[in-house]
């Protein structure tokens, strides 16, 4: 009796997942979701920061410090800078038009790219950029301010900008856009199938 050679294992996965070599999860299983329910809400933060800073809404902006109202949405945040090697750069920034269109946009364009879905790796592309700009603002590595002051950081590498950068990475990475957003479709235009680095 002869003894049939068992056959290869092939891969359920579909090919384009084989041919990019990432671990993404499948849509609509629970690490498919969760990833979905952490993109939405790390896409959230910044749409509110946006809206909060365009209309102020008073929370965090009063209404006559709202950008609508004439308010630089950056100024305060940059003119407080008081630690780090680019504190008088940073500082020098505060209220002019082009940060504050930059700061806006990005916060915009994080916000719509992580709650819809689309454009991720952009979005971790320029999301890491726009975290590290304000990480270094915040420099967690000072201990003391240029005034003297304690600058009371909780820990001196890893913030919540650290961690936002992370979490982007991870979205691309995982094409979290698939599950619970426009991902699928983002990637089947035209432009995005002749240019990857779109997604």
């Amino acid at each position: 009796m002869s003894v049939q050679p068992a056959p290869a294992p092939t891969s359920s996965a579909p090919r384009e997942r084989r041919r990019e070599g990432t671990a993404v999860p499948e849509p609509h299983t629970t690490p498919a979701r969760v990833l979905a329910v952490l993109r939405i809400a790390t896409g959230l933060l910044f749409l509110w920061a946006f809206l909060d800073k365009t209309l102020g809404l008073g929370y965090a902006t009063p209404t006559e410090s709202a950008w609508v109202n004439g308010g630089a949405p950056a100024a305060g945040y940059l003119g407080g800078v008081s630690a780090g090697p680019l504190q008088s750069t940073f500082n020098g920034w505060a209220g002019a038009v082009w940060v504050d269109f930059a700061y806006m946009a990005g916060m915009l364009g994080l916000g719509v790219a992580l709650v819809a879905g689309i454009g991720l790796r952009l979005a971790a592309a320029g999301g890491t950029v726009m975290m590290l700009m304000l990480w270094t603002a915040e420099w967690p590595v000072a201990r003391v301010l240029a005034d003297g002051s304690p600058t009371m950081s909780p820990n001196p590498v890893v913030d919540a900008h650290v961690v936002y950068a992370l979490v982007m990475v991870a979205m691309a990475v995982c094409a979290a856009g698939r599950t619970w957003g426009l991902g699928r479709a983002w990637e089947r235009a035209p432009l995005v199938r002749h240019h990857a680095w779109l997604r």
